[in-house]
């Protein structure tokens, strides 16, 4: 007898119907509760051709609920996060660096150029002719 053990405990997923989770199996139903009534709705006023993608196309967004996992998340969840961090609580991000180092040092360098000034300004005065 073989015991079948997930690596990673979190990933476990019970099975209720046909192997499925219960999340698949009740938007597997949805599914194809859609494509049903897609069907009845349709059958009278289309060809049977497009009848058929418009069930496809109407069991698509249930079965991409039910199958689909994002970075671990749930398809209507990373849907709710993306629309919070895209419109909810988007923001414009400008990255301006800051050098403390010679932040801290403005004062000294001013007092430097003040003094260089005095310096050429007497050094000017010196050289010039009488």
């Amino acid at each position: 007898m073989e015991i079948k053990v997930n690596k990673e405990i979190r990933s476990y997923n019970e099975s209720v119907f046909l192997g499925l989770s219960l999340r698949q199996t009740i938007y597997g139903i949805l599914a194809v509760g859609a494509s049903v009534s897609t069907f009845f709705l349709c059958r009278d006023r289309l060809n049977m051709e497009v009848i058929s993608w418009l069930c496809i196309l109407a069991a698509a967004p249930f079965g991409a609920l039910g199958f689909i996992k994002y970075n671990g998340m749930p398809l209507e969840r990373f849907i709710l996060i993306w629309i919070q961090s895209n419109f909810l609580i988007a923001k414009t991000l400008i990255y301006r660096p800051q050098n403390i180092y010679l932040e801290s040092a403005k004062p000294f360098l001013r007092s430097l150029t003040k003094r260089r000034k005095k310096l050429l300004a007497k050094n000017t005065e010196k050289s010039k002719p009488a």
